[in-house]
Order: C-alpha cells, then structure tokens, then sequence
C-alpha cells in the first residue's frame, strides 16, 4: 500500500490508477472479519441480500421465514419486519410499516429495482408463473405484465446503462431482455450465438468508425458514381429497377424490424443454458451479462449483440433448485458465485478462480458486493450473514512502522521511542 502512495505522491501513478490498484488489493485480499460480526434474527434460510444504494450503510436481507431485516452495517445493529408468502411488500422504514401490498399468483423468487430509474417506480417480479410482473409504487397496482417465458422465472435484473431495459430469466432455460415500453422481448439469448474476444473501448470504437467513415466516403461515392451508368435491366432503364429493389429490401428489413425475436419461432426457443436460469448479473458499465444455470455453468454475454463471449469459466457446483444471487466489484473485474457452502471469487474476463471463501455451513444463497468499504456480504440456509472485509491495512503496516514516516521501526525501536 505504501508503494502505492509513494508512487501516487511522486506523479508515477495517475488518481484513477490508484483508485483501481487499491480497490483491487483489498477486494483480492478478502477475509472473514474480526471486527465486524452481524447477529441474524432469521429463522429461516437468507435468500436476498442488499446494501443502500444512497449512503451504503443499510443492509437489508430477506429470509424464508417470510421476515425481513436490517442492519446497520457500520454499528452492527438491526430492527426487524415482517413479510408474507406470496406478496411483495412495500414498507416504511421510518415507522416499520407495510404500505404497499402486491399479492402474487405463486411464489416469489425474486424482486429488483432499477437504480437508474428517474421516470417510474417499477418493481419487476420473478415468481413461479410464466410472467414477469411489474409492480407500481405510484398507483399501488401492476402496471403490466411480460409474456414469453413457457415455465417459472427464477431471475429478474434491471439494467445497469437504461432505466428502460429488463433482464429475465426462467425455468426454461431462456433468457430474454426487455423494453417495459414495448409489447414483446426485443432479444433472446442463444448460447450457441457466439463470438470470441472482448469489445473495444467505447471512445476507440467511435474514433475507428469515424475516421473509417471519413476515408471511405470519398471513394465509395466516386465509385457509385462510376457504377451508376453501367446498372441496366433487360426491359428499360436500370435506375427505376434498382430504385424499386431498393424500396422492397427496405419494405423487408422494416418488416424484419418490427417483428421481436419473441414472434419468431426459430430465435423464441433458443436457450442460455441447458437447465433453468438461476442467477443474473449485469456489470457495472452495463456492456455485458452474467448468467448461472442449474447446468453448473456461468456464462458471459456481450449485451450489445446478444453473443455469448465464450469465456470458460471453471465448472463449479451449482444449486439445482433455487435462485442464488451473484455479486460483481465495482470494477467488474471479479464476480462472486455462490457455491455449495463455499463462495467462489472468478475473473470476469478469463473465467478463472482468484479466491474460495469458506465460512457457511450449509448452501450459500447471496451475495451482495459493497463498494463503499470493499467489502463482501453473503448468507445462507445456516441463518447467518457474514461479513469478509479487507485486513485492517492501517493498523497492520503502520502498526509495525513510524505513523508519521511509513518506515519500519529499528529493531531496538518501540512505539514509545522518540
């Protein structure tokens, strides 16, 4: 750490660059921590975890005993509610009061908001019926509701980049993108539609497309130009044959658009995975697309073009038959992965595992990433909540060194020394 300082304090090292290399070290030196312990008042298995997307301090988790709570996560203590089978609730957390009940028709998997929604107040729904359910908290009634899927959905996640934009993912192995505004998925997702490699920057791909542009378009209109007379047909003038062509291609594409991919047979029975779809995560830049099955598999996808990335991940066991929630660094640079009673740490890009965090003694069900502290929240069918936070660099580096200088003491040196 001190290096890094040094090197930020000399210029070597730019602010961002630091920003990264910090958070980096600390989230790859992840532990069960001694100074932070959580009492869980569940009775049941913790399904859903989630911290405050205002002040990062709040953490609030969801169990099977159809309770809720939260906690203060910098003080470590909690107060408590109440939820019911087959509802959605929505509470007060000043006076710990249920305002908003949405009854559901089966069982529900899971819940999710938009974080970049300024223009509603939708909660999207994943239960054990073939339709996503959008609640609103303005009216207190469903606004609408999402038809493709052909068995339960087990995933829901908003995207990272619109407010506009929703992910599923059911039972049937599919999984399918939305526009709330728009009848119909705009994009299922095929695991055998594929491509290698990881997108360009976003500012390189502009200033490639711009600068190909620029020295194309001379020579293309030229050549156009030189073409045009030369485009004849058998019955009379080539121009009005090639106008009408066009018209008719461009009649086919539009028609092509208007008809989503949830109208066509051959793109509405591909599949992500060869069993259901139980955990989704979008990346922070909201370019890409984590997806787990109950085949065990993590898969990465390139949102843009619907193209799963190929990245192999390393084959790791996977619960059959419940949703688990992924975890993703702010940096998305590593995912966190329940596994059995284990928490698995995977590089995005490469798919290998960079850590296994041991703690839980049964199944681990969530996992939920704090940015703020660099810290790590996961629960399980135990009923406990742990915390795995960075060591304490201050206290161990500076503690064996001068405060004021960062140099280790001599040997024949104590704290008290002058």
């Amino acid at each position: 750490m001190w290096k890094e300082i040094g090197d930020r304090e000399s210029g070597k090292l730019r602010p961002n660059s630091f920003i990264t290399r910090i958070r980096s070290n600390r989230v790859s030196s992840l532990q069960l921590s001694n100074h932070k312990e959580i009492v869980s008042p569940h009775r049941g298995a913790i399904n859903s975890l989630q911290v405050d997307l205002t002040e990062g301090r709040y953490l609030l988790s969801g169990a099977s005993d159809a309770s809720l709570a939260v906690y203060d996560i910098q003080r470590a203590t909690d107060y408590d509610g109440g939820s019911y089978d087959h509802h959605v609730n929505v509470w007060d957390t000043n006076t710990t009061q249920v305002v908003m009940d949405f009854k559901m028709p089966g069982k529900v998997y899971r819940t999710a908001m938009s974080s970049l929604a300024t223009s509603h107040m939708l909660i999207a729904t994943a239960t054990e019926d073939v339709q996503v359910r959008l609640c609103d908290m303005a009216s207190g009634a469903f606004s609408h509701t999402l038809s493709g899927h052909r068995d339960g959905i087990m995933a829901v996640e908003w995207s990272t980049s619109s407010e506009w934009v929703l992910v599923t993912g059911g039972c049937d192995g599919a999984i399918r993108l939305w526009d709330i505004r728009r009848a119909g998925c705009f994009s299922v997702l095929d695991q055998s539609h594929s491509q290698l490699g990881r997108r360009p920057p976003l500012l390189e791909r502009s200033t490639t497309k711009v600068s190909t542009s620029k020295c194309s378009l001379p020579g293309q209109t030229s050549s156009a130009k030189a073409r045009a007379p030369q485009r004849k047909g058998s019955s009379g003038s080539g121009s009005k044959h090639s106008g009408s062509s066009r018209i008719l291609r461009h009649a086919k594409g539009s028609a092509k658009q208007r008809l989503h991919p949830g109208l066509l047979s051959s793109q509405d029975r591909a599949t992500a995975h060869y069993g259901a779809v139980i955990g989704l995560k979008a990346t922070e830049d909201g370019m890409y697309l984590l997806s787990a099955g109950s085949d065990s598999r993590l898969r990465l996808w390139d949102i843009q073009s619907g193209c799963n990335t190929l990245v192999h991940f390393e084959i790791v066991r996977l619960q059959s038959s419940k949703a688990i929630q992924l975890a993703v660094t702010q940096d998305s640079a590593l995912v966190f992965v329940p596994c059995m009673t284990s928490v698995k740490a995977f590089d995005v890009w490469t798919g290998k595992a960079s850590m296994t965090l041991h703690g839980h003694y049964e199944h681990v069900n969530c996992c939920w990433y704090g940015a703020h502290d660099q810290e790590l929240y996961t629960g399980g069918n135990d009923r406990q909540i742990l915390i795995w936070s960075p060591p304490k660099l201050i206290s161990e580096d500076v503690d064996e060194g001068d405060r004021r200088t960062g140099q280790p003491l001599a040997v024949d040196q104590d704290n008290w020394s002058d």
